[in-house]
Parts: C-alpha cells; sequence; structure tokens
C-alpha cells in the first residue's frame, strides 16, 4: 500500500479515537470470542482421542465435552455479534461526523472552489465517497480486532501440539501476506480511477438533469446520452479491471493455504504412525492452521473494499484539507453600517496572466443608488463578488463607513447586504420558510409585511394553502416573477442597509419587470444599492449610472448627463431602444 493510501487509512484510523468507548467494548468481545473459537479445536481433539481406542468409547468424556463445547460456541456467537454491532457503531458514527464535517467544510470554502469544481462530484465525494470508507471500516475493523488475536492464539496453541507443522503453517502466512501485496500494489491506481470516473459521471447526470429544458430545446438528447455512456463505459471498464485485479487476491492465498493444509496432513499422519501425536492432535491442528489461516483470507476478502475507501477516503481528505476563508473571530453584536462605500485603487483579476480590474475608484454615499451597466465581461458582476468578499482583492482597499472591509467578519459584511440575483434560489420547504430564509425566528406577523411591501403577498394569498404553500424542485411550481417577488420579500425581511441587485430582472417579462420595479423602489428607499442591470429602462432613475468597460469607468453621471455625452452609455441606450422602434 503506497504512502498516501496509508496516509488516508491512517486518517480514518484515527476517527475512532472519538469513540474509545465503542473501541474497547469491541476489543473485549474480538478477545473472548477469538478465545472461545480457539479452544473449540482443543476439545474437539480430545473427543475424537476419547472414541478412538481397542473397541471402547469413553462416552462420560464425550458428553462432558460436548456440555463444554456447547458453552464455548454459544460465548463464541454471542461476542462476535457484539463486536459486529460495536464495530458498525464506530463505523457509521464515523461516516455520520465526516459527512457533517465535509458539509461544514464546502460551507467555509471560498467561492472559487465552485468555479473549478463540479457539484455532482463533491456530492459524489459526501454521499458516495464517505460510504465507501464506511463499508471498509465495518470490514477492516471486525477482521483486524479478531485477526491479531486469532493469529497470535492460534499460532500458540499449534506450537503447544507440534512446532514442527507450525513452522510449515507460519511459511504458508508469509507467502500469503507477499502474494497479497504484490496484488494490492497493482490495484491501488485502477480504484483511484474508478472513484475518479464515479465523481465525473454524477457530475454530468446532475447537469443533465438540471438542463433538460435547453437538452430537449436543441435536440442534444443522442449527444448527450453518447456522451453519458462514453463516461459510463469509462467507469464500467476501471470498476471492472478494479474488482477484477482485486478479487484475484482472495482465491490466491485460498490456493496457499489448500497446499499448506494438504502438507499439514500428510506430516500429520507421518507423525501419528510414529507415535508423536495422536489422532485427535492431528484434527485439532488441521482446525487451528484454517483458523490462522482465517484472518489472512479474510483480510485479503476485503482488501479490494479496503483500496476503494482508501481511495475514496483521499477523495474526501482533499475537501477537508483545502483552504478556507480566512475571517477574524464572529461578534455576536454585529454592527449596522450607514452604507457609505468606497472603492481605493482596486484591482483584481481571475487569472494573473488577464487583468480584469486595475487602479479602479469609486465613492458611493450612503442612501444613493449606483446603477452599474457595460458590455458582458466589463467587470460588473466582479465588483459585487469583490465587495461581499466571495473574492480576495490583488491590490487596493473597500472601506463600508471608512472601515476596510478585510478588518471586519464576513458575517458582519454580509449582513449588512440583502442580495438580488438574476438565478432566484428557493429551496424545498414552505413559501414562509422560504421568506425566513435569512431570518428564520421571523414571525408570521413581520413575514406577510415584508410579502405585502415586496408585492407578493396578492399572489401566495391565491395558492392552494397561502403561505404553507410547499414548493418542490427549487420552486418548478411557481413562475419566474413569483420566485423573484419570493426573494424580494425575503430581503425585505431582513431589512439590510445596502443592496445589491444583479440583473434581477433580466429572465422577467417586461409586464412583471413592472411588478418588480415598483418593488425594487420600495425597497431602495433609503439604502445605499448598487443596481447591475442590461435592460437601461430598469436604471434611469438611478442617482448615478457607471459605465464600466475592461474593469475601468469610462463615464459616470445621471441618465440625461450620460445621453448629452454622446459616449458609450448613448451606444447602449440607443442601441436597445432606437433600433427595436
Amino acid at each position: 500500500m503506497n504512502r498516501l493510501n496509508s496516509v488516508a487509512i491512517k486518517r480514518c484510523v484515527a476517527y475512532v479515537g472519538y469513540y474509545k468507548k465503542y473501541f474497547l467494548f469491541s476489543l473485549l468481545s474480538a478477545v473472548i470470542s477469538v478465545i472461545a473459537s480457539l479452544l473449540g479445536p482443543l476439545y474437539i481433539g480430545r473427543a475424537i482421542d476419547a472414541m478412538v481406542g481397542t473397541g471402547t468409547v469413553e462416552f462420560s468424556i464425550v458428553f462432558s465435552i460436548l456440555k463444554l463445547l456447547l458453552i464455548i460456541y454459544f460465548l463464541n456467537s454471542f461476542f462476535t455479534w457484539t463486536l459486529t454491532y460495536f464495530t458498525n457503531a464506530i463505523s457509521y458514527r464515523t461516516a455520520n461526523r465526516l459527512r457533517h464535517q465535509i458539509f461544514s467544510k464546502i460551507n467555509r470554502l471560498p467561492i472559487s472552489f465552485y468555479d473549478k469544481n463540479s457539484h455532482g462530484d463533491i456530492v459524489s465525494r459526501f454521499v458516495n465517497d464517505v460510504d465507501a470508507v464506511s463499508d471498509g471500516m465495518v470490514q477492516g475493523m471486525a477482521n483486524m480486532l479478531t485477526g491479531i488475536v486469532t493469529i497470535f492464539g492460534a499460532v500458540g496453541f499449534m506450537v503447544y501440539i507440534s512446532p514442527k507443522m507450525t513452522i510449515v503453517v507460519v511459511f504458508s502466512a508469509m507467502g500469503t501476506y507477499f502474494m497479497a501485496r504484490f496484488i494490492t500494489k497493482k490495484t491501488q491506481s485502477l480504484f483511484k480511477e474508478q472513484a475518479r470516473y464515479l465523481g465525473l459521471l454524477n457530475g454530468y447526470a446532475e447537469e443533465a438533469i438540471a438542463g433538460q429544458y435547453i437538452i430537449k430545446a436543441f435536440v442534444y438528447e443522442k449527444k448527450s446520452l453518447d456522451k453519458f455512456a462514453k463516461l459510463n463505459q469509462h467507469l464500467y471498464e476501471k470498476g471492472v479491471r478494479a474488482q477484477f485485479f482485486g478479487s484475484l487476491t482472495n482465491p490466491s492465498t485460498r490456493l496457499v493455504n489448500n497446499i499448506t493444509y494438504t502438507i499439514i496432513g500428510v506430516i500429520g499422519s507421518v507423525l501419528a504412525i510414529i507415535g508423536q501425536i495422536t489422532v485427535g492432535d492431528i484434527a485439532s491442528f488441521l482446525i487451528y492452521s484454517s483458523l490462522f489461516a482465517k484472518p489472512f483470507n479474510d483480510i485479503t476478502a476485503v482488501f479490494t473494499q479496503l483500496q476503494s475507501a482508501a481511495a475514496s477516503a483521499k477523495r474526501i481528505f482533499y475537501i477537508l484539507d483545502l483552504h478556507e476563508e480566512e475571517d477574524r473571530a464572529y461578534s455576536k453584536s454585529m454592527r449596522i453600517f450607514n452604507g457609505q462605500v468606497t472603492f481605493d485603487h482596486v484591482s483584481f483579476s481571475y487569472n494573473v496572466k488577464q487583468p480584469l480590474i486595475n487602479d479602479f475608484n469609486l465613492n458611493v454615499s450612503p442612501g444613493k443608488r449606483i446603477a452599474i451597466v457595460g458590455h458582458t465581461g466589463a467587470g460588473k458582476t466582479t465588483l459585487v463578488n469583490l465587495l461581499m468578499r466571495f473574492y480576495e482583492l490583488n491590490k487596493g482597499r473597500i472601506l463600508i463607513d471608512n472601515v476596510d472591509i478585510t478588518t471586519m467578519p464576513r458575517d458582519e459584511l454580509r449582513h449588512n447586504f440583502g442580495m438580488v440575483l438574476q438565478d432566484t434560489w428557493l429551496f424545498t420547504g414552505t413559501i414562509r420558510e422560504n421568506i425566513a430564509y435569512g431570518m428564520p425566528d421571523a414571525d408570521n406577523k413581520r413575514i406577510i409585511e415584508a410579502a405585502k411591501a415586496s408585492d407578493a403577498h396578492s399572489f401566495i394569498r391565491r395558492l392552494p394553502n397561502g403561505y404553507s404553500t410547499f414548493i418542490t424542485d427549487a420552486g418548478a411550481n411557481l413562475s419566474q416573477g413569483q420566485k423573484q417577488l419570493l426573494t424580494i420579500a425575503r430581503i425585505m425581511l431582513i431589512d439590510p442597509p445596502m443592496l445589491i441587485l444583479d440583473e434581477a430582472t433580466s429572465n422577467i417579462d417586461t409586464r412583471t419587470e413592472l411588478r418588480i420595479q415598483k418593488a425594487f423602489v420600495k425597497m431602495m428607499r433609503g439604502r445605499t444599492s448598487f443596481v447591475i442591470a442590461h435592460r437601461l429602462s430598469t436604471i434611469r432613475e438611478a442617482d448615478e449610472i457607471i459605465v464600466m468597460d475592461k474593469g475601468h469607468i469610462v463615464e459616470c453621471g445621471t441618465h440625461d448627463e450620460l445621453l448629452n455625452m454622446n459616449g458609450k452609455y448613448s451606444q447602449l441606450y440607443y442601441s436597445q431602444f432606437v433600433q427595436q422602434n
């Protein structure tokens, strides 16, 4: 097993430390069950010797041994069950802890992580990889605990019966180990590839399911299926090869054990003929040799699963080891800002080789409505991402009320903003729960007031169960305009001092847009607002309109002032309205 796999497995084993009580009970159960299983063959041999004589059978001894064996094997069965129970408890609690840690981690990772990783692959690590680790631990821990005790105990009893035959068994065990190790090395890369393609397949399936409208609209079904089939075939090929080569371990080791079993039988017969051991000793020794080989067989039988678990563990720990958003200590009493925003010589680029924003300066007074316009790729949404600290600046500062945003906790910063985005996000739950997303403890009165303020109350009342109507599939049972009104109500409820509207009406028809604009006017009143829009009709009343191009402000002023300049803004404006006429 290579170093990375060993490190991953060691980190998995370290989780056992959280459940020391369960582990101690598991260890105790393993010791008792193994001792019981090792005592059985010794008494079976004595019973056989009691039945071999000059035409006589010592029935009293045989019946006494049978009663004792009944008690021994009952104890063995009971403590094998308790061992399974406690190892399962450790395994599934570990899976629970891992999932909790991963979910907590993904909430603390920077947005850039989600730009570079498929959502389906992340879900695969969260579900499939944790299951693989859990299953590997269930098998591995039980076999490890019973195997260690069985190996040493069986060797002791075999030496007691016949040291000569014991040497043969020990050498065969060494052969079994090296054979299993050789096969394992050959399969490690295959299991790694299997886990990778499983993540890719999950990611593509999730994208295809979410994009069914687009797939059907572009008649892309066949190509989509072909791409899925290609990924599925790769997964199949990697999986079959990994399982095939991994499955060679168990039959190979069993072959060695069967050869050893035959040799022991021959040697034992010779020793019995010359009077060094009894027939009962041969029977006991053969059972002990099987018990001695069983841990090796069991471990090699689950080696395939352990390799899969190791590959999955590396994918899990990759997530857990990622660099998180650095932040300051959380403060219970968060400051509420007035809304003065300053961009001071800000520079930023997603890629060092492709500068986006360079030496950007902007000062926004409290309560002002600032509209940001420009061609696609001008840097409009990037400004919002920087303002919310979704990304960190390369140079410069952003100040709110003369306080550098890097000196305050992200929770405090984001608590002062309300965001309405182009893509409306609703979760599975009631209308009431979706509106109260930012303030879960809000009472029904405040929720209804927020819905009325956003002009959503009227359509909510017409729904079958009003505010208790259940939303499914990200609001598929609502229109785009209704979903947007709910996101506005969500912001109205938390009542932040600053707003960000990023293309919030781009997916809405003109009539619905007018209705939503009224809600926006109410929401922006007295709040510092940043409005990003392609539809310039929505920003005519802004206090100041900023025109961006290639990360720079090229024009700024009111709607009328910019039209009179006959520059970039007027070109954008007339391209939308004059050409339409």
